[in-house]
């Protein structure tokens, strides 16, 4: 059986967390590869509705060990609150959650400066990062003056870590903002606060990982945020700072090219995005318009932040393009029954640039800000998906919807949402992920 990687394919908010904990129970290991307390994914099955920042999605198999991986950032404050949340739903973790010894660590130094970065430029430039100090992280551990898991078992040789950090450019430029920060001691015996209680979970996750796959486990790949927010081939500079697409996962996870068997891409019917940058199909069309009202149906608020999220029509070349870029050998479609009451769904097949034909998400952002989308417009279905679970119980309408969807986007829609809960997930019959999940 192969192993498997689910990726966002729009801007994040997918319902990636969903899925990941549908296909969970036909694997033994879930691992997440990048990304920290930024990520949002949400769980819902039995009436309860569960936010995981750092934890893999697959916890709530008691079967499925699960993977916080090296390419992650940790607020180690933020992942005990979740570690105590879930035990106190009465979720077994010992023996199932590893966290990478080669994992780094957002001190409150750089949740600061995250938060002065964004306040510190005007409206119009800002990134709308969720101020959890990921990108301060990650900046760190390029410039080689990171702090990892594994640093935090002397405090001495910690201190002095902590001291160089704060004596560099991240705390350099929070101290110009007049901002008060803690001595190197004080927030070394913070940290190792944390260390002690997260010490059980510790490991050499790779080896872990790969030791696993060799005795004939099989894994699933998480990912968080979106292929139109990786750092590389997003909308830059309006991204996440780490790599966000499937190639991802063997840096962030110690994992070989040649172990990843399939790829599933994760897509609303309809597009959504949080802060700021280019989003070509935005219906900012005031409050009785489609984007409210796509909104309000979708409960498009942040399930970090909180924020209203921005909401447009599906645009099919954004999904084209990260289709490209991931190899999806299937797309998943969530959310499809928000779409229920409309007459008529519009989707983005093309883009035009001053009267020029676009094939791809343009690098520029002078060029982005200026898409011209191209509309064709489908026939809705109006009726309540949300009690469907077979393909066959889907409308004609619908089913219209999705093939155009797939056709679109080069690769067969394999399943669709109609619901928050577990339940409300279908796979398409004969299709590549029912062939993969053996249904």
């Amino acid at each position: 059986m192969n192993h498997l990687a689910v990726v966002g394919a729009q801007w994040g908010d997918e319902g990636k967390g969903k899925v990941v904990d549908l296909l969970s129970e036909n694997f033994d290991v879930v691992a997440r590869f990048q990304g920290g307390p930024n990520a949002g994914h949400t769980v819902t099955f039995g009436g309860r509705r569960h936010a995981l920042h750092h934890v893999p999605s697959g916890i709530f198999r008691e079967h499925v060990r699960c993977v916080i991986g090296n390419g992650m950032v940790i607020d180690l404050g933020k992942l005990l609150e979740e570690i105590d949340g879930l035990r106190a739903v009465g979720v077994p973790l010992e023996g199932r959650l590893f966290l990478s010894d080669r994992a780094h660590v957002i001190l409150p130094v750089m949740r600061q400066l995250d938060a002065l970065s964004e306040t510190a430029v005007g409206v119009g430039q800002r990134i709308g990062t969720t101020q959890r100090g990921i990108g301060p992280a990650y900046q760190s551990k390029a410039a080689r003056f990171g702090l990892r898991v594994a640093d935090l078992a002397d405090r001495e040789s910690l201190v002095a870590s902590v001291g160089r950090i704060l004596a560099g450019p991240v705390g350099r430029w929070v101290r110009e903002s007049g901002a008060e920060i803690g001595t190197a001691a004080s927030i070394a015996d913070e940290v190792l606060g944390h260390a002690e209680r997260l010490r059980p979970f510790v490991a050499d996750t790779a080896l872990l990982l790969n030791d696993w796959m060799d005795a004939g486990m099989r894994a699933l790949f998480e990912g968080a945020q979106g292929t139109l927010l990786d750092l590389d081939h997003g909308c830059y500079p309006f991204v996440t700072s780490s790599t966000t697409v499937a190639g991802g996962l063997c840096g962030g996870l110690g994992v070989a090219p040649t172990q990843v068997g399939g790829v599933l891409g994760v897509f609303k019917a309809y597009a959504t995005r949080v802060g700021g940058g280019p989003m070509p199909t935005e219906l900012d069309d005031g409050p009785d318009g489609m984007g409210e009202r796509l909104r309000r149906r979708g409960r498009e608020y942040g399930t970090t932040t909180g924020r209203p999220r921005r909401c447009g029509w599906f645009d099919g070349v954004a999904g084209w393009y990260a289709t490209r870029i991931n190899r999806f050998d299937a797309a998943c479609v969530t959310l499809l029954d928000v779409l229920d009451d409309f007459d008529e769904i519009l989707v983005c097949s093309g883009y035009r640039i001053d009267g020029e034909v676009v094939r791809a998400f343009p690098a520029g952002l002078s060029r982005a800000v200026r898409v011209e989308p191209v509309y064709e417009a489908i026939p809705g279905w109006r009726e309540d998906l949300t009690g469907a679970r077979a393909w066959s119980d889907l409308p004609a309408a619908a089913l219209r919807y999705l093939d155009r969807l797939g056709e679109i986007l080069g690769t067969e829609v394999a399943m669709v949402g109609v619901g928050p809960d577990r339940e409300q997930s279908i796979v398409r019959p004969g299709s590549w992920m029912a062939r993969e999940l053996g249904v």
